[in-house]
């Protein structure tokens, strides 16, 4: 078509049909969405939960720099900055809120209570305040979840596999939010085992080391620590004083275990953010987050310390082994 030519209807039927074929990021000339990723810890030690929501993106189609922007933001261990950094990435434009744990997801709505978020990694959200039901969400949040009951009682049976004796059990719990509801599922888990549960709620250094004279003088079968991933300071001084008590400990995240703790039995966080992106795929398309029901985990990761086994003088089960995604030797 020459310059001045008219307009034939084909051509125009021709130019309508072509961008229908452009990518994501074209729909109706709008802007590219921008998505925040927020995290308590630093980005060097947990860079591969922000790779594996972005594999999950590009699995939905989503084109970085292309169809969407992700934009990180990291706390550094200093939960009091985290508000801030919710503020920070909404100034720069981003359209959803992807949070890790629950300190951070509570930042994240009392900042906004319109972005949608999608948080991964919260214990209890019903408990908190974050959802009205697992069901149906309500408000501007949903997500996926890291505790649930049959976890618990998961944990209690790698215990127990490890220690058959296993009748008294010492509970280890920072006073994080929905630390009521923890300690009854874990009650309820326990009462069902036939184990008697001593509880030890350690909001300070003093409350830990306090916890732990107990634990060396009283003796329990074991220990489970319920809180966490905690700092890396924090985490090796819990992982030391278990370490001195000699006794056998199940923690809830895998860190304590590359820190030298026993054992660990986690959610997969690498395939809870690729779950992640199916949330911020459904939002982009239209979907609100007060009717995406929370999930809850799927997939499992046991570690086992066999180092540290050895320093305590504990023989480890091979039927443990062989369910363990990861020894360390």
């Amino acid at each position: 078509m020459n310059p001045g030519d008219p307009v034939r209807r084909r051509d125009l039927l021709l130019i309508g049909a072509g961008t229908l074929l452009t990518s994501k990021s074209t729909f109706g000339a709008r802007k590219i969405p921008r998505i925040g990723f927020m995290a308590s810890g630093s980005r060097e030690l947990s860079v591969n939960l922000l790779d594996a929501f972005r594999h999950g993106l590009d699995e939905f189609g989503w084109v970085q720099d292309r169809d969407l922007i992700v934009l990180d933001r990291w706390g550094d261990e200093h939960t009091d900055r985290l508000p801030n950094l919710a503020r920070e990435l909404i100034a720069n434009g981003a359209e959803i809120l992807v949070t890790l744990g629950t300190p951070v997801t509570l930042a994240a709505r009392s900042v906004s209570a319109t972005i949608p978020i999608v948080f991964v990694g919260v214990g209890d959200p019903v408990a908190v305040g974050i959802v009205n039901s697992l069901t149906q969400p309500g408000g501007n949040a949903t997500g996926l979840s890291l505790s649930s009951r049959e976890l618990i009682t998961r944990r209690l049976r790698v215990l127990q596999e490890l220690v058959p004796s296993m009748r008294r059990l010492a509970v280890i719990i920072r006073n994080d939010p929905g630390l009521e509801q923890t300690l009854l599922d874990i009650r309820s888990s326990s009462d069902r085992m036939g184990i008697k549960t001593v509880e030890f709620v350690a909001a300070t250094g003093k409350a830990l080391e306090l916890a732990f004279l107990w634990l060396r003088s009283d003796r329990p079968d074991a220990l489970y620590v319920a809180s966490g991933p905690l700092g890396p300071s924090k985490r090796v001084e819990i992982v030391a004083l278990a370490k001195q008590a000699r006794i056998p400990v199940i923690y809830s995240f895998p860190a304590f275990t590359a820190a030298g703790g026993l054992m660990s039995l986690a959610p997969d966080e690498n395939d809870l953010f690729r779950r992640a992106a199916t949330y911020v795929d459904r939002i982009l398309n239209g979907a609100r987050p007060a009717d995406l029901a929370v999930e809850e985990p799927t997939k499992f990761g046991l570690v086992v310390n066999l180092k540290t086994a050895g320093e305590l003088g504990l023989s480890v089960p091979r039927s443990l082994l062989i369910h363990a995604t990861e020894v360390i030797e």
